[in-house]
């Protein structure tokens, strides 16, 4: 079952391209029927695990270390949660990419098998078997972001695509690191093996997997390719992008933070530390957003935020941690369901106009009753409003931050209470923020009217099939009923998830809707109403005759990485280049080594016997000088050869993006030609005066010309080829892993 499970939907990828080449009808169809399937075995395998079966799968000798899943309550849900938003998207997508789309067989291939690569993570049962899928599902999911293959899309299909690599890799690394240190990569045995190893030698892996994961996720630094990635991409698979592939990156920060580091204040701190900023900045990106998806990708990016804040208070609280880790795996399921509702939507707005930015789809939503109830649904459960089921899961984890100021306070450690009252209040404030974005979102669409286009949105009565309407319907009425009588599902469904997060006993029922649990919500409520009437209204939108607009106040310049990340790869390339120099045996011969060589025949040969001259030259300095170069050359060949490594792999990612185009410089430029007659007049000046007995030869113009030439061609054909090259090699992988694993297997 499990391998089904994992497998199914790959070989399904193949059998559906097939099906498109001959029949687009029959392939939707099929593209639906195996995503209910998988939803169906899915929901099996989480009846078993309740009535108690115990799962377990390993294929011995994949490239040494195997594959293994295993399956318990948070894995099976997990695997539920891909069946169910994998089967309302693709009900949508038959529609949404009837119209006006092309590569619709390229893109079901992929969505099929993404979704096999993201049930193996969920499935794994030890980090090796999770990163081998992670990366899969890395390069697979790629073609969602480049899907419309115009500036825009494949600028942010770089962007998401260097993180996957460089995330990816620096995970691997991390691995390797842990394995030497633990002696094995079974997340069930982690904490047991990390109980006999000093904690310092875990650091430096463990950080660089929490780097890795923490990329897929979303957090803070690495959020870079979130916000511009959902813009972009096809509306269903930003659904799927944001609602849980980046639950895969959280669900190995699980794995680092209450396995290995489990009960570790300090790597606690740090996974908080970076929550809170993940947490705020994604709200604060939110109320500035003006683009519809992005405002969504944006608050994708600060409830990851939420959920780190939750898993950091599960390991700090260690066996008191009820709360907050019942919180933890809560939010990350109602966060799934609220963006594939919320992006679904979306969507549908999108496949009507076209449109993302909020002053051309404003009023679109008024007289559309469905759409209407779906939107309202997602939005009341992302803000936490009582009898919604974001509201439980909020309320978890603000009363387990509470939880643990209160436990410093009670230990005598009153400067952590505080830091932790802070980081309360900063929830909170974020929780206002959201429900400020959502509320902009909100009134723009369904309640304010565009100023030419409104009759013309009215007239359509029906934006989607009844097909679209369905797979929005059923989506958004599980909101309700899981929030109104939390205590007959939603807790069962904690408990029955508590294993990942080694939830500690709850010591009595929570009730919910208690003055004191409905307080934080209510708090969060009111901040989210002054920042909508006293900032957005007043000041991000401006009164025109025509009605009034929306405008993007951020300051451009605050773009992570247009003014950090980028500059800082131009500057490694520029020092590959540098070294790459330094490391060439004629330039180190003629330029460095050369000379002084002269310089101190020079000298020695007044300082000796004439008749000794030649003997002292060929037996001592020009040893000296050949062992001076080849230290030199293989100084520099190493560093040259580790900054290129690196130089190649991302001057394509980060540099070859869509620039404004400069005119191209031809030989002969005025740069070029007083350069050369510059160098050209110096040589000639040496030849009449310290070179006049050995004249020589130069051509510093020509010589100029043909460098600057050759530099702009390789540079050309690298940025061209290295897209091209790490596309090839994600195909290769998947084609390897495919056929070892099917037909060596």
């Amino acid at each position: 079952m499990l391998l089904f499970l994992v497998f199914f939907p790959m070989i399904a990828a193949s059998l559906s391209y097939l099906a498109g080449r001959r029949d687009k009808e029959l392939r939707d169809r099929l593209v639906i029927l195996m995503c209910a399937v998988e939803l169906v075995v899915a929901s099996v395998a989480l009846f078993l695990v309740i009535t108690g079966a115990e799962l377990a799968v390993t294929i011995p000798g994949f490239c040494d270390f195997g594959l293994s899943f295993r399956l318990d309550g948070f894995r099976a849900m997990y695997a539920l949660i891909g069946g169910v938003m994998w089967t309302m998207c693709a009900m949508l997508s038959r529609e949404y990419f009837s119209r006006h789309y092309h590569n619709r067989n390229r893109y079901y291939f992929f969505y099929l098998f993404t979704l096999g690569a993201t049930v193996g993570v969920f499935l794994s049962a030890d980090l090796y078997t999770t990163f081998i899928f992670f990366e899969i599902m890395s390069f697979t999911s790629y073609t969602w972001v480049a899907h419309d293959e115009n500036a825009p899309a494949m600028r942010s299909a770089e962007t998401y695509l260097a993180v996957a690599v460089i995330g990816g890799m620096v995970m691997l690394m991390g691995l390797f690191l842990l394995r030497m240190e633990l002696g094995t990569l079974e997340i069930a045995r982690l904490y047991e093996a990390a109980q006999n190893v000093n904690p310092g030698k875990l650091w430096v892996p463990s950080i660089c997997i929490l780097l890795g994961f923490g990329a897929k996720a979303g957090m803070f630094p690495l959020h870079i390719w979130l916000p511009k990635a959902h813009p972009v991409a096809p509306a269903p698979a930003s659904a799927l992008l944001s609602g849980i592939l980046t639950k895969t990156g959280i669900y190995g920060i699980i794995v680092v933070t209450l396995e290995i580091f489990r009960g570790t204040a300090s790597f606690a701190n740090l996974v908080l530390f970076l929550g809170v900023i993940t947490m705020f900045l994604g709200a604060l990106l939110g109320v500035f957003s003006i683009n519809l998806k992005r405002t969504l990708a944006c608050s994708s990016m600060s409830q990851i935020g939420f959920i780190l804040t939750g898993i950091a208070c599960a390991s700090l609280l260690g066996e008191h941690n009820a709360l907050a880790a019942r919180g933890t795996v809560l939010y990350m399921m109602n966060h799934s369901l609220f963006k594939l509702i919320l992006f679904m939507a979306a969507g549908v707005i999108y496949m009507n106009l076209h449109k993302l930015d909020l002053n051309e789809v404003r009023g679109f939503g008024h007289r559309k009753p469905l759409l209407h109830f779906a939107f309202l649904m997602g939005m009341f459960g992302l803000m936490g409003i009582p009898f919604f089921s974001g509201y439980v899961s909020k309320t978890l984890i603000h009363e387990g931050i509470v939880e643990l100021a209160e436990h410093m306070a009670g230990h005598g450690m009153r400067p952590l209470a505080l830091i932790y009252t802070v980081v309360e209040w900063i929830f909170l404030l974020s929780g206002g923020l959201t429900g400020a974005y959502m509320l902009k979102l909100y009134v723009c669409i369904f309640w304010e009217k565009h100023p030419v286009f409104q009759a013309a949105y009215d007239d359509i009565a029906y934006p989607m099939t009844r097909l679209s309407s369905t797979a929005l319907f059923l989506s958004a009425v599980l909101v309700p009923l899981l929030g109104v009588r939390p205590d007959l599902i939603m807790d069962p469904i904690a408990d029955l998830m508590a294993g990942m997060t080694h939830q500690g006993h709850l010591a009595h029922a929570v009730d919910y809707f208690s003055l004191t649990n409905l307080k934080g919500a209510l708090i969060s409520i009111a901040i989210g109403l002054v920042v909508y009437l006293g900032v957005i209204r007043p000041l991000l939108i401006r009164k025109t005759k025509d009605g009034p607009v929306y405008i993007n106040a951020w300051p451009a310049g605050l773009d992570l990485e247009d003014r950090v990340y980028r500059p800082l790869i131009r500057g490694l390339v520029y020092l590959g280049g540098r070294i790459a120099m330094l490391a060439s045996p004629d330039f180190l011969e003629e330029k460095i080594f050369r000379p002084v060589i002269a310089v101190l025949t020079y000298i020695a040969s007044g300082l000796v016997v004439p008749a000794r001259e030649e003997n002292i030259e060929n037996h001592f300095f020009i040893p000296l000088g050949r062992a001076l170069s080849f230290a030199g050359f293989a100084v520099t060949r190493v560093l040259s050869t580790i900054v290129d490594s690196i130089s190649a792999v991302l001057i394509r990612l980060f540099l070859h993006a869509q620039r404004k185009k400069t005119p191209s410089v031809h030989v002969g430029n005025e740069l070029v030609y007083a350069a050369g007659n510059a160098a050209d007049l110096a040589a000639d000046g040496l030849n009449r005066t310290l070179f006049r007995n050995r004249p020589r030869e130069h051509h510093f113009v020509g010589r100029l010309a043909g460098l600057w030439d050759g530099a702009r061609d390789a540079r050309r054909r690298l940025t061209h080829t290295m897209s091209y090259a790490l596309l090839m090699f994600g195909l290769g992988l998947c084609a390897a892993l495919i056929y070892l694993i099917v037909v060596k297997g």
